[in-house]
């Protein structure tokens, strides 16, 4: 089975690229989320995250890999998000994202070739350029879907990183104990 269908052809390329990815690296607004910037009356910020797209993080951990958060703007709510799902490494307010692309990269040891970065706005098309595998929702400005490698069939905060990690997962072989981990713990499971 092809786990590259829809727009994204499997070639010899996208496979050795996606083969190689370790650390995932994800924008928020527009990515992890819908792109809304909610507001209450006080002035408190809030944001809808996809429970699909949590799960994946969650397995996608589970299996050694390693996932970054780097974002522009900060959000009290996206600290939330990653403490529930074991995120450890989360860069906010920072807008300029090569630099704390780099600062990920030294906190984990990873490289470039061994990352994945998601983003969908042009803040973000200089890291397109850097990582081992562009990413970015099926919304994504047309610049940055110029220039992804991959190119989600889902909307941002709609299942778009779910969508790649599955993706990334079966590729790599280790979907399966993603899945047969639901088994085993059915009753201590959340995202």
């Amino acid at each position: 089975m092809n786990p590259w269908n829809h727009q994204n052809e499997l070639t010899d390329e996208l496979l050795a690229k996606a083969s190689k990815i370790r650390l995932i690296v994800l924008d928020v607004d527009g990515v992890l989320t819908d792109g809304v910037i909610g507001m209450d009356d006080d002035g408190r910020e809030f944001k809808h995250f996809h429970v699909r797209d949590g799960s994946a993080l969650a397995g996608w951990i589970r299996t050694g890999r390693q996932v970054a958060i780097l974002s522009g703007r900060f959000a009290q709510c996206v600290e939330h998000r990653a403490r529930d799902l074991k995120i450890p490494i989360v860069i906010q307010g920072n807008p300029q994202k090569i630099n704390g692309l780099l600062q990920i990269l030294e906190q984990t040891g990873m490289n470039l070739d061994q990352t994945c970065f998601m983003g969908d706005d042009l803040p973000d098309l200089p890291l397109f350029e850097m990582v081992g595998l562009a990413a970015c929702p099926a919304d994504a400005v047309e610049e940055i879907r110029t220039k992804a490698h991959f190119i989600s069939q889902n909307r941002g905060g709609q299942g778009a990183v779910h969508d790649l990690l599955s993706r990334l997962m079966k590729t790599q072989g280790i979907w399966q104990d993603h899945v047969q981990w639901y088994f085993e713990h059915a009753s201590s499971s959340g995202a």
